[in-house]
């Protein structure tokens, strides 16, 4: 009897499994076709897809989304649209396939791209200021006409509000020595600090520097860089993402990618927010990123090289990093970690 038993379990979890089989091969009834089998599409280009059922089955009608949004068709069965206003980058385009009272859903990675390569300017420097060698510097931001400070490395990290003049310290907050610093921003009144890989940031009060609150992450896996423009804070992972967090609660709503005509990029370090735009570090590189928040587009490129030999050479000197802008009266300023000056430059267009 226990053997009958067991055979009969056997055949049920053999005939379950194949069951299972059948229905996942269900979904590839169908698949979705881009004209010319096109998977970049630029500004400006039109994106047309159709179903190929190549099992003739009856099809009762097709919902498209784009990235879980829902599209208009042209027809019940095709979709096409001009890439205009949609954030640019990696895109998920699916179909829901209605047919016989089952739907089959079946989806397609494209990417959308800038329609123009990003525009070179160089820089000058109008003036050099004193700036701490030892500050492995990772966050930079002017409130009126002082300058904050984060700094990173276990052990190390801290936050401060500096003359920046006379290179200064007037304030210093030693971050716990777990924690390695990362980018800061100011917004209504108070200082929002990241942390490299704790998945955690911290709140201070502006004036004092004395820790009111702390937060956690909720989907990026690290914190590089923050900047805001007033009602919206922007935070880089140091993946291809820029995330787009709400200034009270501090989560991440949504996120652009920074793309220029040819790709998706990553690696933004410290941000700051110019005149409508996001400037960004890259890290290792010597420059800054103009980047639309908007969509994306990675706009410009500021090539800062030949800053770096401007400093002391010493066995810590690391990459350029840090951007201060200071609104009122349109300077901007850029360091780098353990540099022992601080810069104002003025860019250059070609």
């Amino acid at each position: 009897m226990n053997i009958h038993n067991s055979l009969i379990i056997i055949i049920l979890s053999i005939l379950s499994f194949s069951c299972g089989s059948n229905q996942g091969k269900q979904k590839n009834n169908f698949s979705i076709n881009i004209l010319n089998n096109q998977i970049k599409f630029k500004l400006g280009d039109t994106l047309k897809a159709s179903i190929i059922n190549s099992k003739s089955i009856k099809i009762d009608s097709v919902a498209y989304f784009l990235n879980k949004k829902r599209k208009t068709s042209k027809s019940n069965l095709k979709y096409e649209e001009i890439i205009d206003n949609e954030r640019l980058g990696n895109h998920n385009l699916t179909a829901q396939v209605f047919h016989d009272g089952n739907v089959d859903t079946i989806s397609k990675k494209i990417i959308f791209l800038n329609n123009m390569s990003p525009k070179l300017y160089s820089y000058e420097v109008v003036a050099e200021y004193p700036h701490d060698e030892t500050a492995f510097t990772q966050g930079l931001e002017f409130f009126g006409d002082t300058l904050y400070e984060s700094t990173g490395r276990k052990g190390k990290s801290s936050l401060r509000k500096v003359d920046y003049k006379t290179g200064k310290v007037l304030i210093k907050k030693e971050v716990p020595k777990e924690y390695f610093a990362e980018g800061i921003t100011i917004i209504k009144n108070k200082i929002v600090q990241l942390t490299w890989t704790s998945k955690q940031g911290f709140i201070y009060d502006l004036k004092t520097l004395k820790k009111t609150g702390d937060f956690v992450y909720n989907q990026s896996k690290e914190g590089w860089g923050l900047c805001n423009d007033n009602t919206t804070i922007y935070k880089s992972d140091g993946t291809e993402k820029i995330w787009i967090l709400n200034p009270n609660t501090l989560t991440e709503l949504r996120y652009i990618e920074v793309t220029t005509n040819k790709s998706v990029k990553s690696r933004f370090n410290e941000l700051e927010w110019v005149d409508g735009k996001i400037y960004a570090n890259t890290w290792q590189k010597d420059g800054i990123a103009i980047i639309n928040p908007k969509n994306g587009a990675l706009e410009a490129v500021i090539n800062l090289g030949g800053l770096r030999n401007k400093v002391k050479q010493h066995e810590d000197l690391d990459v350029l990093n840090g951007i201060a802008y200071k609104k009122e009266s349109k300077q901007l300023f850029v360091t780098g970690k353990n540099w022992n000056k601080l810069f104002e430059i003025k860019i250059i267009k070609k």
